[in-house]
């Protein structure tokens, strides 16, 4: 199990919660059918490294990176992740309210 994240539809808990999966970041446990992560190919499994060029290690600090750059008007963040190995850059939209 781990921390929702509603608004994106992911579910993470901490990386050095899960077994095999390192020390760094958090990891998606779940993600909704037809959810924002969903349309931008989150899997079960990711490593979410970064949003918005900070580090992550729990959910409180993704939903923070996300609420700064909201604050910053800025309408999508950029998200590091690990899968399969190897490190991609996902855009995630940032919903207003």
């Amino acid at each position: 199990r781990g921390a929702e994240l509603g608004r994106l539809g992911l579910t993470v808990a901490p990386a050095g919660s899960v077994a095999g999966a390192g020390n760094e970041g958090v990891v998606v446990t779940e993600v909704e059918r037809n959810s924002p992560a969903a349309d931008r190919g989150f899997r079960e499994g990711d490593v979410i490294l970064e949003v918005g060029s900070k580090a992550v290690s729990n959910a409180a600090d993704v939903r923070s990176a996300m609420s700064a750059a909201r604050g910053d008007n800025k309408h999508t963040v950029l998200m590091r992740l690990r899968s399969n190995g190897q490190t991609r850059f996902v855009a995630v939209p940032l919903s207003r309210g």
